[in-house]
């Protein structure tokens, strides 16, 4: 019998050379066999069904896109992430994201996937609280946004900036006071800001007030009812939680997957960072977050972490190799979207670290 490579199965599928190892480990490929540390495979073997898709919700067959534009926003990289989807394995039946930001993972696996359980969180509470505005007061959500659309868009550019000030500075007003009876407004604010403010950006100043000014924008869809809605149902089943990443624990399990996506490590001492929330990732809490990775990994979920690679900048740093030494580490090739440099915005690597 005539037998081709792992990598040459890979090609004649149109799949990754990582897909046909999985495959053929869980012996859905006939005859498929393990020479040294390779597998080879019967020339004439036929590409199995694809069992990720078996999941898939029929009964709404809607796809829907993340709602807000985030820096490190994972769009770009979903081919990349998606081969480590584990759900033809009947035994994955949940879903945890504990840095949940724009949610992309989480749309992706949620447009192709009709799981048992969705956890997500995130120590943002402005965009939690969007999330959760979204999930169970949709109607009051549109009704506000709407109507900051049809005030906005027929304005002029300085009639506009100063109705965006205005709306920015609500904003912060309603994220420092933390009036729980007005939830719908600063989720409403929050899309609107999003949509209008500077390629889209999230940052707030050290005393946690959101700074970013006024973007230019020709075409602009403030309020995106059609997926609003398409994302609210998606979000039904979904726990939304405002919180660090250790509170996921209790969810987490050998029946889950878990995507960890935290604030990435500047790729240089100089690098500027931009901070989500007031609290920012240094370090040791890199580190910190490597060895809860460990505890859930102990407990048998499968786990995929993102970061930056450090060696974009430095060939000898080798920090996320020696605090995650016991995973597999991944080198694959991104696009930095959200600069405000232009000549920034280029091709660099970033990591997908696995524990399987």
């Amino acid at each position: 019998m005539e037998y081709i490579s792992a990598r040459e199965a890979a090609d004649k599928w149109g799949i990754s050379q990582r897909r046909v190892a999985i495959l053929c480990s869980e012996q859905r490929v006939a005859k498929a066999t393990m020479v040294g540390n390779m597998w080879i495979i019967p020339a004439n073997a036929q590409k199995p069904t694809d069992a990720r898709h078996l999941r898939y919700s029929k009964s709404d067959s809607q796809v829907v896109k993340p709602f807000l534009k985030w820096a490190g926003g994972k769009g770009q990289l979903l081919k990349e992430i998606e081969q480590y989807y584990p759900f033809e394995n009947k035994k994955i039946t949940k879903y945890a994201e504990p840095f949940v930001g724009g949610g992309a993972v989480l749309f992706d696996i949620l447009n192709k996937y009709d799981l048992e359980e969705v956890y997500i969180s995130d120590i943002n509470a402005e965009l939690i609280n969007t999330y959760r505005i979204i999930r169970d007061n949709i109607d009051d959500l549109i009704e506000i946004l709407s109507a900051m659309q049809n005030d906005f868009i027929p304005l002029d550019t300085e009639r506009r900036k100063a109705y965006y000030l205005d709306k920015r500075s609500r904003f912060n007003e309603l994220k420092v006071n933390g009036d729980k009876n007005i939830n719908f407004e600063k989720a409403a604010l929050m899309i609107f800001l999003n949509k209008t403010c500077f390629n889209g950006l999230y940052r707030v100043n050290k005393k946690g007030l959101f700074n970013v000014p006024m973007g230019s924008y020709k075409n602009l869809l403030i309020c995106d009812e059609n997926n609003l809605r398409a994302v609210s149902k998606k979000l039904q089943k979904v726990t939304i939680v405002c919180g660090d990443y250790k509170k996921s624990a209790d969810f987490i399990d050998e029946n889950t997957f878990v995507y960890f996506d935290p604030p990435y490590r500047p790729i240089t001492d100089t690098a500027s960072f931009t901070a989500y929330t007031e609290n920012l990732f240094n370090d040791e809490e890199q580190v910190e977050l490597a060895k809860f990775v460990d505890k859930m990994n102990k407990k048998g979920a499968k786990i995929v972490v993102s970061n930056s690679d450090p060696k974009n900048s430095n060939a000898e740093d080798d920090f996320f190799d020696n605090i995650y030494s016991s995973h597999k580490i991944k080198r694959v090739e991104a696009t930095r979207m959200i600069n405000c440099n232009s000549e920034s915005r280029g091709k660099i690597k970033e990591l997908l670290i696995s524990n399987f």
